[in-house]
């Protein structure tokens, strides 16, 4: 008597159906890792080596202004610099996402998650190289000031990540949903992450809006990158010297838990929304 072999058939169309079609997730995130450093004589070192450069023109522009009550203020900078462009970078390609798979969509089914899903998991990769700077910057910093700033604390980093991660492709699905019926959204996002940009505290200490008591609350409090960002520098700015980490071991179990809502938030979000128009996609691309 042969035993019937019972096996989970997620729903068509909801987000977990996206685990179905793994193989075809690996190939569009190997893709897009291809296609952004082809024809670049040095590849995937550019994902080192544009934080870096971008780092060194930031520090000497702002530094003067903003960084003299800031010790070692290249690597706040680059803190608040790596986890900002990975949230704009990763939520800008999802964005187009289903747009540009058009051709694929309209031959064949498969789960229409999967693509602004590939674009946010391939800026994490590029991500995690970007990483690579920052450990250059501390090293040399280690080695001109004679002092290590490195930290047991800095391996906490994947708290972070994970939180930037989920929020970013919450937020991807919501923007790739919007961009499919109203395309002027491109535009309007590019607006709103300058002005995002300007309120995540990345050149500055927000202590120093004190003199606007309701921005200071808006970078400190309603802004989920400013959170994340936070989270990272007390990671690792702030986790060369463990007795600072552990003095401000409750306001940065209160960032973790907010990151979690605001990250759990805009996922439901997302899905909610993508899941609910994603059979009118067909009509409008």
């Amino acid at each position: 008597m042969t035993k019937t072999k019972w096996r989970f058939e997620p729903k068509e169309g909801s987000f977990i159906e996206v685990f179905k079609y793994h193989d075809l997730l690996s190939q569009l995130v190997s893709r897009d890792l291809k296609l952004k450093y082809r024809r670049s004589f040095l590849g995937y070192l550019w994902s080192i080596l544009n934080p870096l450069l971008v780092m060194i023109v930031m520090t000497i522009v702002f530094s003067t202004m903003f960084g003299r009550n800031l010790p070692n203020f290249p690597i706040y900078l680059l803190c608040g610099r790596i986890i900002f462009e990975f949230i704009n970078t990763s939520t800008g390609k999802a964005l187009g996402s289903i747009t540009d798979n058009a051709v694929l969509l309209k031959k064949t089914y498969v789960s229409k998650f999967m693509f602004p899903l590939a674009k946010i998991t391939s800026s994490m990769i590029d991500f995690v190289f970007s990483m690579g700077a920052l450990v250059l910057v501390m090293t040399f910093l280690s080695i001109i000031r004679g002092e290590c700033l490195f930290s047991f604390y800095n391996l906490l980093f994947p708290i972070v990540v994970i939180q930037v991660y989920v929020f970013s492709l919450g937020l991807g699905f919501l923007l790739a949903e919007l961009h499919v019926f109203f395309r002027d959204i491109r535009y309007i996002y590019n607006a709103i992450t300058v002005a995002w940009l300007y309120l995540s505290a990345i050149f500055y200490d927000a202590s120093m809006l004190k003199a606007v008591p309701w921005v200071q609350f808006i970078v400190e409090h309603l802004n989920p990158a400013y959170i994340y960002i936070k989270q990272f520098r007390d990671i690792i700015w702030m986790g060369r010297n463990g007795l600072e980490v552990i003095y401000n071991t409750r306001i940065f179990a209160q960032n973790f838990l907010v990151g979690i809502a605001y990250a759990l938030a805009m996922l439901a979000i997302g899905v909610f929304f993508f899941r609910r128009k994603q059979d009118k996609f067909i009509l409008y691309i």
